[in-house]
C-alpha cells in the first residue's frame, strides 16, 4: 500500500476515537502491552516527559520541546489529534515522521493489528515508541490521548510526569465530577517520578497530593511559580497557565536529571515554538480585514478562557463559524459564547460531527443566530463575504473544524 492507502487503512479498518467516539475506547492495556512487546518493547530505550491533562497539553509539550530543541536535544514529540495530516502526531525536532517509515511499520506488523484487533491509537503509539526508539532520540515528549491510567501512552516509564488541569470533558468515559476526571489523570505519577501540576481546584488538589504520595512522587505545583513568565509565540491569554507550567517542568527535570537548559534557550524556545515544531490551531489569526481568529478550544474549562479573550478583540461586527462533535454537552458550552454575534452554523466532515441543523436549533435555545450551512469550508466563506474589514471572524467549537479551515 502506498502512503494514501496506509492511512485510510488505519483510519477505516480499526477502532479511531476521533471518528467513531466511544466504540474506540478501550479499558485497559492489554493490546498496547502485547504490541509493546511484539515491537521489542521501545518505549524501554526512551527518556520521556508524560503529558496529560483537559487542556493546554497540546500547547505544554510542544513548548516543552521547543526549548529542549534551542538546548541542543534531539526531541522526539508525540502528540494529537492532528489537524491536516497524520504524520503531524510524530515529529522530531519538528519534522514530521516519514511516510515511507509509518507504511513499512503497517506493513511488518499489519497481520497482527488484525489478529489482536488493535485500535488506531495503539497503533499510533506503538509506531511513535518504535519511531523514537530507532532514531536514538536524547528525550521524547509524550501527550496522553484521553484520561491517563488506562491510555495508551501509559506504559512509558517518564522522567517527569506533566498534568496540566482538570475539567469536565469526556465524562463518558472519566467520571462527572473533577475528583473523578483527576484520579484518571493521576494514573500518569509513577512510582518516585516527579509530577508537576499546571492548575488545580480545591477538588483535584488532594487527588494529586495522595496520589503521589502513594507512589512517593516529588510533587510541584506550577502555579504557584513566582518566576517572570517568558513571552511567548502562543499569544492566547490561557498560554499564561501552560508557559508556568513549561518553566516549573523544566526547573524539575534539570534539578533531578542530567538535562541542562539555560533562559536564553527557554526564551527562544517560547517564541520559536511555532516555528521549531509546527504548532497551528491555538489562537492562530489567519488574515486581517476583517480579521480571522482559530482556536481548538472545545470544551467548557478552554472556552470560558477563549471567549474571555474574545471579549477584549476590538471590532465592528462579530462573526462565529461555529461546528462540534456529537458527544459534546450543548447545554455546558453554549452559553459561553456570545449571543451579539451573527453565527454560520456547520458540521465537521468525520463520522462524530453533529448536524448543523442540530446545532443551529440547540444554539436558538441560548438566543445564538444564525444560518446553517451545508459544510466548515461554505460557512467560513460566506463569513469572509458577509464580513467587513472592521470586523472580526472566529472558528472554533471542535478540533476538526478548525482542521478543514488551516
Amino acid at each position: 500500500m502506498n502512503y494514501q492507502q496506509t492511512i485510510e487503512w488505519m483510519f477505516n479498518q480499526l477502532p479511531m476515537y476521533q471518528q467513531q467516539g466511544a466504540s474506540a475506547y478501550k479499558k485497559d492495556l492489554t493490546n498496547t502491552l502485547l504490541l509493546s512487546e511484539h515491537l521489542g518493547h521501545p518505549e524501554q530505550q526512551l527518556r520521556c516527559i508524560h503529558v496529560a491533562g483537559t487542556n493546554g497539553k497540546g500547547s505544554t509539550s510542544h513548548l516543552l520541546a521547543s526549548v529542549l530543541q534551542e538546548a541542543g536535544y534531539r526531541v522526539g514529540l508525540y502528540t494529537s489529534p492532528h489537524l491536516k495530516d497524520f504524520r503531524e502526531r510524530i515529529k522530531i525536532n519538528g519534522e514530521e515522521i516519514s511516510e515511507d517509515f509509518i507504511c513499512d511499520f503497517i506493513a511488518d506488523n499489519k497481520t497482527f493489528f488484525e489478529t489482536n484487533q488493535l485500535s488506531f491509537f495503539e497503533m499510533t503509539v506503538g509506531l511513535a515508541f518504535d519511531y523514537f526508539a530507532k532514531a536514538q532520540t536524547d528525550i521524547n515528549i509524550i501527550e496522553v490521548g484521553m484520561g491517563g491510567r488506562l491510555d495508551s501512552t501509559n506504559i512509558i516509564q517518564p522522567l517527569l510526569s506533566v498534568i496540566t488541569n482538570i475539567g469536565l470533558d469526556h465524562t463518558q468515559f472519566l467520571g462527572t465530577t473533577l475528583e473523578s476526571i483527576a484520579f484518571e489523570k493521576a494514573g500518569i505519577i509513577k512510582k518516585e517520578v516527579p509530577v508537576v501540576i499546571g492548575e488545580y481546584t480545591i477538588e483535584t488538589k488532594g487527588v494529586f497530593v495522595e496520589k503521589a504520595r502513594e507512589q512517593q512522587a516529588p510533587i510541584y505545583f506550577a502555579s504557584e511559580l513566582i518566576e517572570e513568565v517568558y513571552p511567548s509565540a502562543l499569544i492566547g491569554d490561557y498560554q499564561i497557565h501552560n508557559k508556568k507550567t513549561v518553566q516549573q517542568a523544566l526547573n524539575v527535570l534539570q534539578t533531578e536529571t542530567n538535562f541542562t537548559v539555560t533562559e536564553e534557550n527557554i526564551h527562544r524556545g517560547f517564541m520559536n515554538v511555532i516555528e521549531n515544531t509546527g504548532l497551528q490551531g491555538r489562537w492562530q489569526q489567519l488574515r486581517t480585514a476583517p480579521k480571522v481568529i482559530c482556536d481548538t478550544a472545545h470544551n467548557s474549562h478552554g472556552l470560558k478562557i477563549v471567549m474571555r479573550q474574545l471579549e477584549n478583540e476590538k471590532y465592528s461586527d462579530l462573526h462565529i463559524v461555529l461546528g462540534v462533535v456529537n458527544d459534546k454537552d450543548l447545554d455546558e458550552i453554549l452559553p459561553l459564547f456570545p449571543k451579539k454575534a451573527k453565527y454560520y452554523f456547520c458540521r465537521p466532515n468525520i463520522p462524530r460531527g453533529l448536524s448543523a441543523e442540530t446545532l443551529s436549533k440547540k444554539a436558538c435555545e441560548y438566543g445564538l443566530e444564525g444560518k446553517v450551512y451545508i459544510s466548515v469550508s461554505n460557512a467560513y466563506l460566506d463569513a469572509l463575504n458577509t464580513a467587513d474589514s472592521e470586523d472580526l471572524i472566529y472558528i472554533g467549537g471542535s478540533t476538526f473544524v478548525v482542521a478543514e479551515v488551516l
